[in-house]
C-alpha cells in the first residue's frame, strides 16, 4: 500500500523591515536645515507671537498712540468673531472661493503641461514665456488689467460678447453681482498662479523614464489609463507640493479682492478673511479684533495643509 504524500507546508517569509536611515545622515539632513529653520524662525516668530499677544487685548488707536491704557479680554475677541454672522459668511466665502482658485490653479496648469509635452520646441517657448509673464506681473497691475478687460463701458469682453449675439452683455457689470465678482476675481488670481503649477508638473511629466510608458503602451493601456494608473502616480509628490503652495496662494489672496470689487463688493458681499482682517484692523482701528481674525486664518491654513499632507501621506506606501 503506497502511503499518500502530504502536502508541504512552505512558509513566507515575512517582509523584510524597512531600512533605518543612518543616524549620521539624519543628524546631517537637520544640519542642512538648520540654517533656514533660524531663518524662519527670527523673521516670523516674533511677528506671530505680537499678532498673539494684541489679539488678547482690547487695542485700538487710542492704545495705540498711548492716550489710554491697554485692556486684557483674554479670549473676547475670539468670543465676537466667533458670536458675528458677518464672519461665519466671510469664512464660507473664503473657502468657496480659495477651494475655486486652488482647482482652477491646478487643472490649468496640469493641462498645460501636459501641452507643453506634446508641443515643438517653438511653441513649447512661446508657451512659457507667456506663463511666466503672467506670473511676473504684479497682482495690482494684473487686477487693473482685468479690470479693464472687463470693463463695463469699454471693455473688450462685453464688445466682442455683444458681437457674438449676446446682447445682454453690452453694458454689463462684472463686479455688481456677487458670483460674477468672485469669478473674474477668481479668474485673475488662477492666471496668475497656474505658471507656477504648470512649470512644476512639466518638470516631473518630463522626469518620467520613457521605458514606463512604453511599458505601458505595449500592455495595451489607453491615454487615459496610462495618465490615471502611471504618469499621476508618479507625480504625487510634485501634486502635493504645489497643492499646498496654491492653497497658501489662495486662502491668502488680498491684492485683487480689495481692487476688483473696491474693498470687498456690495455691501461687502464679496469679502474674504483677509479683507475682512484689514476691515476690522484698520479701516475700524479694532487692532486686537484684526489680529484675532489673523491668529484664526493661521490655524485654518495650518490644519487644511496638514490634513491634506497627512491624508496623501496615507494613501502612498512609500512616502
Amino acid at each position: 500500500m503506497a502511503l499518500r504524500e502530504l502536502p508541504v507546508r512552505t512558509q513566507v517569509p515575512p517582509a523584510p523591515p524597512r531600512p533605518r536611515r543612518p543616524r549620521r545622515d539624519t543628524l546631517a539632513a537637520w544640519c542642512y536645515l538648520a540654517p533656514a529653520g533660524i531663518l524662519l524662525a527670527a523673521v516670523l516668530a516674533y511677528p506671530i507671537y505680537q499678532i498673539v499677544l494684541i489679539s488678547f487685548f482690547d487695542y485700538g488707536q487710542a492704545q495705540a498712540a498711548g492716550t489710554a491704557p491697554l485692556q486684557f479680554v483674554g479670549f473676547g475677541n475670539y468670543r465676537e468673531l466667533l458670536s458675528d454672522s458677518q464672519f461665519w459668511r466671510v469664512l464660507a466665502n473664503t473657502f468657496g472661493f480659495g477651494a475655486a482658485c486652488v482647482a482652477g490653479s491646478l487643472a490649468v496648469g496640469t493641462a498645460l503641461a501636459v501641452l507643453a509635452t506634446r508641443v515643438r520646441a517653438v511653441p513649447r517657448m512661446l508657451l512659457f514665456l507667456a506663463a511666466l509673464g503672467a506670473w511676473a506681473t504684479p497682482a495690482v497691475a494684473g487686477s487693473y488689467v482685468w479690470l479693464f478687460l472687463f470693463d463695463t463701458d469699454f471693455g473688450v469682453v462685453n464688445e466682442a460678447l455683444s458681437g457674438l449675439g449676446f446682447t445682454s452683455m453690452q453694458g454689463h457689470s462684472w463686479t455688481f453681482g456677487t458670483l460674477s465678482a468672485f469669478g473674474l476675481v477668481a479668474g485673475e488670481v488662477i492666471w496668475c498662479s497656474f505658471p507656477f503649477v504648470m512649470v512644476t508638473m512639466y518638470a516631473g511629466i518630463r522626469a518620467i523614464p520613457r521605458e514606463v510608458l512604453e511599458a505601458a503602451a505595449l500592455d495595451g493601456a489607453s491615454t487615459v489609463r496610462t495618465a490615471g494608473s502611471v504618469i499621476l502616480p508618479m507625480l504625487r509628490p510634485l501634486l502635493l507640493i504645489a497643492t499646498v503652495q496654491s492653497i497658501i496662494w489662495d486662502f491668502k489672496v488680498f491684492t485683487q479682492i480689495y481692487v476688483m470689487t473696491n474693498g470687498g463688493g456690495v455691501a461687502g458681499n464679496n469679502l474674504v478673511l483677509n479683507v475682512y482682517a484689514y476691515q476690522k484692523a484698520f479701516a475700524g482701528q479694532e487692532y486686537g479684533l484684526g489680529s484675532a481674525i489673523g491668529v484664526l486664518m493661521t490655524l485654518l491654513l495650518l490644519s487644511i495643509t496638514g490634513l491634506y499632507v497627512r491624508s496623501q501621506r496615507r494613501s502612498t506606501p512609500w512616502a
